[in-house]
């Protein structure tokens, strides 16, 4: 009898890797809020998560306690943001230090929007750091070991002349030391593929991560989102027609949309995304789900 070796079954087919963003909480409820979102999205194993830094640094305390409480109540690992903002060289590099201190291994590094509002003029503090590429070099600097990740535009940054400016400095953050780029929220695919065609034409090989919004509340993530440059495709608002008052359907559609942005996005061969949770579990959880990501748990009792 002749020796058979059995056919393999089909592959499952590789998992994409995820990664989420919350903000500090200002009160006890939203506190308890992030908590519960946090225990919520754990299980399903991010290769990190991020804590944003308020405008001129008006977080700065909140995002360090949260950094830190993330570290000895989870296994997650914490990336802290960090800006430029209304904070001398050494304040900032007092900042890194503690974070270093605390066990934190990751920083995302930002200029920041101006302190006078989005769309006024940028002035960096006198004795600060002046563009994000600069701040990039002082972290690494100061700490080696520590891995940055840096902001990606593919609208471009709206102060940038035009995406050649825009992407020279991007390469200037992957010189001063970047190993990551997040890419600002997009809704049409084609804006974050052209960017990155440009982006791998000039040679720059780090990895530009997607930042995905789900959008629990239409209309107040549109406002929010175009202030920063970023465009709501007509055809995205008439999904939301008619729901302004119907917040269960909303999470339905938002869902739904934020899944087939990321299943598109996966058939050109991107396999991870950065989700923009607003300290809410419920549609990213949902989304991971029709992804095929599994909480740990229920993926080693399986």
């Amino acid at each position: 009898m002749t020796d058979v070796t059995p056919l393999e079954g089909p592959r499952a087919p590789k998992l994409p890797n995820i990664s989420f963003e919350f903000f500090p909480p200002k009160t006890e409820e939203m506190e308890r809020n992030l908590w519960d979102t946090i225990k919520r999205l754990a299980p399903l194993t991010p290769n990190f998560v991020s804590v944003t830094y308020g405008a001129g640094g008006s977080t700065r305390e909140r995002t360090h306690a949260t950094i830190v409480r993330i570290l000895k109540e989870t296994c997650l690992l914490p990336a802290a943001h960090l800006t430029c903002v209304g904070a001398s060289r050494g304040e900032i590099d007092e900042v890194v230090d503690r974070y270093h201190e605390a066990g934190v291994r990751h920083i995302v590094a930002l200029r920041g929007d101006p302190a006078s509002g989005i769309g006024t003029p940028f002035v960096a503090h006198p004795d600060g750091y002046k563009t994000s590429p600069e701040l990039v070099a002082g972290i690494r600097k100061r700490h080696a070991d520590i891995e940055v990740s840096v902001s990606a535009y593919p609208e471009k940054h709206p102060e940038a002349r035009d995406f050649d400016r825009d992407i020279d400095t991007l390469q200037a953050k992957v010189d001063a030391g970047a190993t990551r780029a997040i890419t600002q929220v997009f809704f049409d695919n084609d804006f974050y593929l052209r960017y990155l065609d440009r982006v791998r034409a000039r040679g720059i090989k780090i990895p530009i991560v997607p930042g995905i919004m789900p959008m629990h509340n239409f209309k107040q993530a549109r406002n929010f989102v175009t202030r920063a440059g970023t465009t709501v495709p007509d055809w995205l608002a008439q999904k939301f027609d008619g729901l302004d008052h119907d917040a269960e359907t909303r999470k339905l559609v938002a869902a739904t949309v934020a899944a087939g942005q990321v299943q598109k996005l996966a058939k050109h061969g991107i396999d991870t995304f950065h989700f923009y949770t607003m300290n809410r579990a419920d549609l990213v959880f949902a989304i991971c789900h029709l992804l095929g990501i599994r909480p740990k748990a229920a993926q080693e009792a399986a």
